[in-house]
């Protein structure tokens, strides 16, 4: 293919598609090729000599098939309007020029500053439970006051936890970002296609490192997490089994030198183990509410002291309120028979105290009719 002036963007994205490009290769190929126009008019000789290697992704042929297919997507990025954000753009995230394979592109919609102050990765199961969504909730809840239009949350747009945080976010205002395993021709899953529209009204993005005419493979679900991984100054593990892709996650956030905390749980609940293990390995940090956050971070509240004493105490609680406050403080979780054993109140009167207490969001009723105290 005879290489012809086309758009620079054009040769930006295609210069992005060769096969395993990232940010160390790219800046260490424009440290002596002038630029990416000229990286697909040289012969594969040329390319092969500076490069010292004789991989394919040299050869004309690759080069040609991902030029071309650059060309195609330019159709697609100006008819949907999206923003094409390079690696010498002053926008692109300055937090993956720190990761050593964080993609040298990415297709954007929506205004999100993908260079915020702080910004947290927040993953976990897709078999979210009750304990993992109220956490998740009251987290965002309080750090959307403690953080006040300082903070991006990124996750997967994927069900459960990944969910749960999008829109919890949105519920409190706070910007975030979906990165998504395919191109932006679509949401995956369809069913929150509703939920990118307004993450992207509300000031927050979608975003993807995948043209729109590449297929979604199960190894993008993988490679896209060292993007959610690599946004973020800290990743948030909310609930994980023993195996899973949130484990994938802080690994990578590991390895990238970022900060790692996740919930812990109860020993017996399947989707803790794999929290509880990053903790007792001490590859994170344990999380209970989002001081815990500040503190590991260092971030400062923008909350007065008065104001931070008020979110960590409890709304005006009745006498019986209070008895209930108290022990499950003690007890950590209770079912409902041995809560009602240690305050001494019968089940209706319990059950109705337990109902003003969750409305108030003290408790959170947690399955096996078991309840605890929220952050």
């Amino acid at each position: 293919m005879a290489v012809t002036s086309l758009p620079g963007i054009v040769y930006r994205m295609a210069f992005a598609a060769v096969r395993g490009m990232g940010i160390e290769m790219a800046q260490r190929l424009l440290d002596v090729i002038p630029s990416e126009q000229e990286f697909f008019a040289m012969s594969d000789r040329e390319l092969k000599l500076i490069t010292g290697s004789r991989s394919k992704v040299w050869e004309r042929s690759h080069r040609d098939e991902v030029l071309r297919k650059a060309e195609r997507e330019l159709d697609f990025v100006e008819k949907k309007n999206i923003k094409v954000v390079y690696f010498t753009d002053a926008n692109f995230p300055q937090r993956l020029f720190n990761a050593s394979d964080a993609p040298i592109l990415l297709y954007t919609t929506g205004k999100c500053d993908l260079n915020a102050k702080h910004v947290i990765s927040i993953v976990g199961t897709r078999r979210s439970t009750h304990y993992g969504a109220t956490f998740t909730d009251q987290l965002l809840h309080d750090l959307s006051q403690m953080l006040a239009g300082e903070l991006v949350v990124v996750s997967g747009l994927a069900y459960g936890t990944d969910i749960n945080a999008h829109r919890a976010a949105i519920k409190y205002n706070v910007p975030t970002v979906g990165v998504q395993a395919c191109g932006l021709n679509k949401i995956y899953p369809a069913e929150h296609r509703s939920d990118a529209a307004h993450m992207i009204q509300q000031g927050g993005a979608v975003v993807s490192d995948y043209m729109s005419q590449d297929q979604i493979h199960r190894g993008n679900f993988l490679a896209r997490n060292r993007i959610i991984a690599a946004l973020s100054d800290c990743t948030i593990v909310v609930e994980s089994a023993s195996k899973g892709g949130s484990l994938v996650t802080a690994s990578i956030a590991a390895s990238y030198s970022r900060d790692v905390m996740a919930l812990p749980g109860r020993v017996t609940d399947e989707f803790s183990k794999g929290c509880n293990r990053l903790i007792m390995n001490n590859q994170a940090a344990p999380i209970t509410c989002a001081d815990d956050l500040l503190k590991t971070m260092r971030w400062e509240s923008k909350l007065t002291n008065g104001q931070a004493k008020e979110l960590e105490l409890f709304p005006q609680l009745t006498q019986e309120e209070q008895s209930v406050v108290d022990t499950l403080r003690k007890a950590g979780d209770l079912h409902i028979n041995d809560l009602a054993g240690l305050t001494a109140m019968p089940i209706y009167r319990l059950m109705a105290t337990l109902v003003d207490l969750d409305t108030k969001g003290v408790v959170a009723t947690l399955p096996g009719c078991r309840y605890t105290l929220r952050c």
